[in-house]
């Protein structure tokens, strides 16, 4: 299958950057690209591209307001959308993730960081392996005013569900958390699936931010 890719930004040199990457990678097309958010909510819309590069920062709309508009709409949305930054500690970066975007990567990543980003986003996983990412979470959790003990969470969820969510939300990945809880990767996609369906949450890094937000994983330090 090929990677459709759309890119948005609203520096024409950054867009020429990522597309040369882009293209360069056997297996994946640039189908799109637009200079500010609501060309970006226009053009995702309808080219369907599998993964958006969505730059936070843009005129008219920014990224957020974009990938809220994109996420909030009727039914799931095929497009994965990827928020690119350059700050590490970005405020707008706690608001993408709530809007429904799949993760984040800082424009200093090498070409290699971001084809695999892009890979791994298109299969429908998320980018949270970065500790930046956990950090980001940590921060939201922390931003909770009444912050609960995960009880209306482990309520939706299996015992074991709950297992595999926390080392979900530590970044793992599906082979890490077979051997950590000594099961198949197989049966970890499936709890995983299941996590994914009974919180009505897109991906892993939407499931994460859920077992932040409601208490079930607490920012260090409290």
């Amino acid at each position: 299958m090929t990677i459709s890719v759309l890119i948005a930004d609203d520096q024409h040199l950054v867009r020429s950057g990522l597309r040369a990457i882009i293209e360069s990678e056997p297996g994946m097309e640039v189908v799109g690209e637009a200079a500010d958010g609501a060309e970006a909510v226009e053009a995702v819309r309808r080219l369907r591209p599998h993964v958006a590069l969505m730059d936070i920062r843009m005129p008219r709309l920014d990224g957020v307001a974009a990938t809220r508009s994109l996420c909030s709409g009727p039914g799931p949305h095929p497009t994965r959308i990827l928020m690119l930054t350059t700050f590490h500690l970005d405020d707008y970066v706690a608001d993408a993730l709530r809007a429904g975007a799949s993760g984040f990567l800082l424009k200093d990543a090498t070409a290699d960081q971001l084809v695999e980003a892009v890979r791994v986003i298109a299969a429908g996983e998320a980018i949270l392996a970065p500790p930046v990412t956990r950090r980001m979470l940590e921060r939201m959790a922390a931003d909770q005013p009444d912050p609960s003990d995960g009880t209306e969470l482990r309520a939706l969820l299996s015992a074991r569900e709950v297992d595999v969510l926390l080392l979900v939300a530590r970044g793992l990945s599906n082979a890490e958390i077979g051997t950590a809880l000594h099961l198949a990767e197989s049966t970890v996609k499936s709890h995983v699936q299941n996590i994914l369906t009974k919180l009505g949450v897109r991906d892993r890094l939407q499931a994460a931010v859920a077992a932040y937000e409601s208490g079930l994983v607490r920012p260090r330090g409290r």
